[in-house]
C-alpha cells in the first residue's frame, strides 16, 4: 500500500480551485454585464482573460520543471487569489475602471495555467506513489474537477443572486488560498514535484531548446496533433459560450444568474457521471468507439436547443446529457497523453498542448460577444453550434484517430508455434499496457 497523502492533497487542492474557477466563470461575466450591459465588453473580458493563458502555456512548460511542479502550484493559486481579490475591492471601493478589470483578468489567466499543468502532470507519479493505476487516477482527477466545477457553479448562481457577483469573486479567491495550502502541506516526499537539476545552465538558448522538445514531441505524434486542433475549435466555441451566450441568453429568455448555475452544475453533474461511469467500465470497451459517439454528443446539441427554445427545462436535459457524454472524453484523453509523453517531457509537452487545445479561446470569446451584437444572440448560438459540430466529427475523418486504442510499450500477444519441433519460448507480457520509454 503506497502513501495517498500526496495524490488525496493534490485531488483535494484541484477540486477547491475548479470550484473557485467556476465562480469567476459564472461570477465575472455577470459582474460585466451588470456594470456595463454590454456583450461586446463581457467578450472582450473573455479575450483579456485568456490570451495570457495561452501565452503562458507556449513558454511555462521549462519553468515548471525548473521551478518545481510543487512550488508552481502554490505559487500559482496565490497570485490568482490577489489577482480576484483585487476586483471586488477595487469595486467597492469605487475605483474599479474597465481596463483594471481586463488586467486583473489577465493576470489571473497568466498564473492559473501553470498551476493548473503542474497539478496535471503529477498525477502518474501521485498514481505511482499512491499504488493505484494511471487510468483510476486520471478518471479521479477528471471526475473530481467535475464534481467541483458543478457545485461552484450550482453556488455560484445562489449566491450572486442573493449576495451578488462581487462577493462571489472574493470566495473564489479564498479557494485558491485553500488550494495553495492543500499542496504546500500535502504534496511531501515525492521527487516529481520538487525542482528538477537543469539539464543545461540557465540561458535563452538552453530555455529554447527544453521549449522546443515539447513542441516537436506533439508535432512528431499525429494523433496528439489531432487532438490539439480539435479540441482547440471545442475550447474556442465553449468559451464563447460560457463568457458570453449563456449570460446573454439567461439573461434575455430564462431567470439570469440562477439559471447559469443551474445549467453549469447540471452540465458539471453529468460530466462527473460519464467520468465515473468511464472509469469504472471504460476499459472494456473501444476508446476510439466511445470517444467518436460522446465527443459528437457532449456541446453542439446545447448551441441549437438554446437557439430555437426560450425555456429552461430543454437546455437542462441537454446540458445533463451532454455532460455525461462530456465527462467520458478527458479520461481517456488523460489516459492517452500520460501514455504517449514520456515523465522527462511531460511538463514540456503539456505546456505545448495547452497552448493549442486553448489558442482559440481568446477569438471565441471575443467573437461570441461581436456575433451577439452584430447578428442576434441565435445567429451568434447557430453559428458557433455549428464550428463546434464540424470539429467533433474530426474522428470520423482523420485517419490517426485510428491509433487511440494503441498502447505504446506494450508487448503483442505471441502467436502459437507450430510444434514440428520445440522452440525455445519467448516471454509473454502478462502485466498489461506498460509507460512509454523515454524518447521523442
Amino acid at each position: 500500500m503506497g502513501n495517498r497523502t500526496p495524490l488525496a492533497a493534490t485531488l483535494a487542492a484541484n477540486s477547491i480551485s475548479t470550484a473557485g474557477t467556476s465562480l469567476t466563470l459564472i461570477g465575472v461575466p455577470w459582474f460585466v454585464l451588470e456594470t456595463t450591459g454590454s456583450a461586446g465588453r463581457a467578450g472582450v473580458v473573455a479575450f483579456c482573460a485568456t490570451l495570457p493563458i495561452v501565452v503562458a502555456a507556449l513558454i511555462g512548460g521549462p519553468v515548471i520543471d525548473r521551478f518545481g511542479r510543487r512550488r508552481t502550484a502554490i505559487a500559482s493559486d496565490a497570485v490568482c487569489a490577489a489577482a480576484i481579490a483585487a476586483i471586488p475591492l477595487l469595486h467597492f471601493a469605487d475605483v474599479l475602471d474597465f481596463w483594471m478589470l481586463c488586467a486583473l483578468m489577465a493576470l489571473n489567466g497568466f498564473a492559473h495555467t501553470p498551476g493548473n499543468t503542474a497539478r496535471y502532470v503529477l498525477i502518474p507519479d501521485l498514481a505511482e506513489h499512491a499504488g493505484t493505476t494511471l487510468p483510476r487516477a486520471a478518471s479521479l482527477f477528471d471526475a473530481v474537477s467535475r464534481g467541483a466545477r458543478m457545485i461552484g457553479a450550482a453556488l455560484a448562481g445562489v449566491l450572486i443572486a442573493f449576495v451578488g457577483a462581487e462577493t462571489v469573486l472574493l470566495l473564489d479567491a479564498a479557494t485558491f488560498g485553500l488550494s495553495a495550502l492543500l499542496i504546500a502541506a500535502g504534496v511531501r516526499g515525492v521527487r516529481a514535484a520538487e525542482p528538477r537539476k537543469a539539464e543545461a545552465p540557465v540561458s535563452l538558448r538552453a530555455y529554447g531548446t527544453e521549449l522546443r522538445e515539447g513542441y516537436v514531441h506533439v508535432l512528431g505524434n499525429r494523433l496528439l496533433l489531432a487532438v490539439v486542433v480539435m479540441v482547440m475549435f471545442m475550447n474556442g466555441t465553449d468559451q464563447g459560450w460560457n463568457a458570453v451566450l449563456l449570460p446573454v441568453h439567461a439573461e434575455s429568455e430564462l431567470s439570469g444568474a440562477p439559471a447559469i448555475g443551474l445549467l453549469t452544475a447540471l452540465f458539471g453533474a453529468g460530466g462527473l457521471a460519464g467520468a465515473l461511469l468511464y472509469g469504472a467500465v471504460g476499459h472494456r470497451f473501444s476508446r476510439r468507439a466511445v470517444f467518436t459517439v460522446c465527443v459528437i454528443l457532449c456541446g453542439a446539441p446545447r448551441f441549437l436547443v438554446a437557439a430555437v427554445t426560450g425555456t429552461t427545462l430543454p437546455l437542462a436535459v441537454t446540458m445533463l446529457l451532454g455532460g455525461i457524454a462530456g465527462g467520458v472524453l478527458n479520461p481517456i484523453l488523460t489516459t492517452v497523453v500520460y501514455e504517449r509523453v514520456p515523465d522527462r517531457l511531460r511538463s514540456r509537452v503539456s505546456g505545448a498542448l495547452t497552448a493549442g487545445s486553448e489558442f482559440a479561446m481568446p477569438v471565441g470569446g471575443l467573437a461570441a460577444g461581436l456575433l451577439v451584437e452584430g447578428a442576434g444572440a441565435t445567429g451568434a448560438l447557430l453559428a458557433m453550434g455549428g464550428i463546434y459540430f464540424l470539429a467533433t466529427l474530426s474522428p470520423l475523418v482523420f485517419p490517426s484517430w485510428r491509433t487511440l486504442d494503441d498502447v505504446p510499450g506494450a508487448e503483442p500477444v505471441q502467436k502459437p508455434v507450430p510444434q514440428t519441433e520445440v522452440p525455445t519460448p519467448a516471454p509473454v507480457s502478462s502485466s498489461g499496457p506498460s509507460r512509454p520509454t523515454p524518447g521523442p
